[in-house]
């Protein structure tokens, strides 16, 4: 069974950093689409940035230049570090994985195509001005 857990978030300044990692098990990780997406409250959830199995990644417009996602395959782990972070990033992050095809993109106003039907349950990022 896939399992996903996300950590690293925390309270931070405007202008701080912070990395958020994801760990994944039970399933064949290069097999898989993984991407981070994040809510806040009150507006729907939204693409951040996703690695395809070859390693392509995309980013939504309002992370990108400040936010990289990668992975180590060999420890099983993704990776969002989020740097020149903004009060607007404050949000619920989530990592998610699928494999069951699709677009492994987001496009640049945060939409995703493919079907992520595997969740980790959320680390939150606040960020203060």
């Amino acid at each position: 069974q896939v399992q996903l857990v996300e950590s690293g978030g925390g309270s931070v300044q405007s202008g701080g950093s912070l990395k958020l990692s994801c760990t994944v098990s039970g399933y064949t990780y290069r097999r898989y689409c993984l991407g981070w997406f994040r809510q806040a409250p009150g507006k729907t959830r939204e693409g951040v940035a996703i690695i395809a199995s070859d390693e392509t990644t995309t980013y939504a417009d309002s992370v990108k230049g400040r936010f990289a996602v990668s992975q180590d395959n060999a420890k099983r782990i993704l990776y969002l570090q989020m740097n020149s972070l903004k009060p607007e990033d404050t949000a619920m992050y989530y990592c998610a994985a699928t494999s069951r095809g699709g677009p492994c993109r987001v496009t640049p106003s945060g939409g995703v195509s493919a079907y992520f039907d595997t969740w980790g349950q959320g680390t939150q990022v606040t960020v203060s001005s």
